[in-house]
């Protein structure tokens, strides 16, 4: 029998994502004893099956969509994709799905590395294997989140793609269905459909992007569409089986699709169903309720720090989070008790609330931060609209011809700052951490007006909107 070692520490860490990653760099940055729990790879799901491998396929589809708009550079760029050299790189970027150089960055902090499923058993005490670590002052559950497959008859067998195998597959399949309407699945379209691959995405709802504005997924859509893929809204799956190699999907309009392969985005679910929340009086599988220092509602050690706690799905904001929650677990670790956790404190995750900034790396890029005007409106904010077309701005010619884009500033009419901004377009990803900042900043609009944006840039589209609420 294997004797039980109990090993002490400050802080004890589950999982080793980017969130788990932060917290530990934060704790240990205090002087806080630091042990990080991995079951799988360090560096989790955003290095090796989402953010970077998705990011490396992108990147060379939106170049070329780039490229063919420009006249002169157009005719140097017409041939296909290098799907081979482009999933190499991928590779490369995933470090081949080896965690070395992230092991390394955790020693380097001085965080030890337990590998493992690790697993509460009681208050401030986790188990890996025949380990069990105590913590002083605080344990945060950092494990992420999963996809969600639907409950559909034998799909098992049909050996579907979740976000992981789309990320990661080492071909392109010829035919590709896509179901789902949200970022993973216009991402990962865009990606294969570029990439050879006949995609066909099916959206239950009425368009992509819903947590967007209506407009984003409209334009993601047409682009889509313009690139050979065949997007169908207000669709459903009824059916999915595989034979002789053939995926076979009935669609609930009576529609038969054949595919190589087909990929689910269809949801996700917290990684919380295995890790012993029912010994400390919380339901396993669920979603972890936290206050805006990240710690469990009712608990004094337990914190919850990125995609458990449903705040925002997002890594960078996951490790906004993590950045918090070791700064709150630091403090009380050293006795205070008056934390700065009122709006905008080094305490509190304010911008969860307000100002979450997000882009969607289709071509055209989608960008958001803070409120839609729907969202705006909910929440009981007397506000306006101030659209315009990103086409007008000089600098948008220089992305080449046929440039279609639109930004939408949603103006706090009382208080005349924003309450959220969308852009889509060529090249808008690079313009919504100034978003971020303005809405963050809450920055009156009288004070936006003495932003010169440089000429000929895109971000001249900050004076068309200016203009555009000053003329309405």
């Amino acid at each position: 029998m294997t004797e039980t070692e109990t090993i002490a520490y400050d802080v004890v860490v589950l999982g080793a994502g980017p969130v788990g990653e932060n917290v530990a760099d934060r704790t240990r940055a205090a002087g806080l004893t630091t042990a990080v729990v991995e079951s799988e790879l360090v560096g989790g799901e955003c290095s090796y099956w989402a953010c970077m491998p998705s990011k490396a396929l992108l990147r060379p589809v939106i170049a070329q969509a780039d490229a063919r708009r420009l006249p002169g550079l157009r005719q140097a760029v017409q041939g296909p994709l290098d799907a081979d050299a482009i999933l190499a790189h991928r590779n490369h970027f995933t470090s081949d799905w080896k965690d070395d150089g992230q092991v390394g960055w955790l020693d380097g902090i001085g965080a030890d590395l337990y590998r493992g499923h690790g697993r509460l058993t009681g208050p401030r005490t986790v188990n890996v294997g025949d380990r069990v670590l105590t913590a002083r002052h605080a344990v945060a559950v950092c494990t992420g989140t999963r996809a969600v497959l639907p409950d559909l008859p034998g799909l098992a067998e049909v050996g579907p793609w979740t976000s992981r195998e789309a990320t990661s597959a080492q071909s392109v399949p010829g035919r590709l269905v896509v179901v789902g309407g949200g970022v993973v699945a216009a991402e990962m379209a865009t990606a294969w459909q570029a990439l050879g691959s006949r995609v066909t995405l099916l959206v239950r709802g009425k368009g992509l992007l819903n947590r967007m504005e209506p407009f984003a997924g409209e334009l993601v859509a047409e682009a889509l569409t313009a690139a050979g893929a065949d997007v169908r809204t207000g669709t459903s799956v009824e059916s999915v089986t595989r034979r002789d190699g053939t995926v076979v999907v009935v669609t609930d309009t009576g529609d038969r699709i054949e595919a190589d392969e087909i990929l689910f985005a269809t949801g996700r679910a917290p990684r919380t169903d295995d890790i012993g929340l029912d010994t400390v009086g919380l339901e396993p599988g669920s979603w972890l309720p936290v206050d805006d220092s990240l710690r469990v509602t009712g608990s004094e050690w337990l914190y919850a720090v990125g995609d458990v706690n449903h705040r925002a799905l997002l890594t960078h904001q996951g490790k906004y989070q993590a950045r918090i929650a070791g700064a709150a677990i630091a403090a009380r670790a050293s006795g205070k008790t008056d934390l700065d956790a009122g709006p905008w404190g080094a305490h509190a995750a304010t911008a969860d609330h307000a100002a979450v900034p997000q882009v969607v790396f289709t071509d055209p890029e989608a960008a958001a931060v803070g409120l839609s005007l729907a969202e705006a409106e909910q929440a009981g904010h007397r506000v306006r609209a101030v659209d315009v077309d990103l086409s007008s701005v000089a600098g948008a010619g220089l992305y080449g011809e046929g440039y279609k884009g639109r930004a939408r500033m949603v103006v706090d009419l009382d208080d005349e700052i924003l309450r959220g901004v969308t852009f889509v377009g060529p090249g808008v990803g690079e313009l919504i951490h100034s978003a971020t900042v303005a809405v963050v900043g809450q920055v009156p609009l009288a004070r936006l007006w003495h932003a010169v944006p440089s000429y000929p840039t895109i971000s001249e589209v900050w004076l068309r909107l200016l203009e555009a609420f000053r003329d309405s």
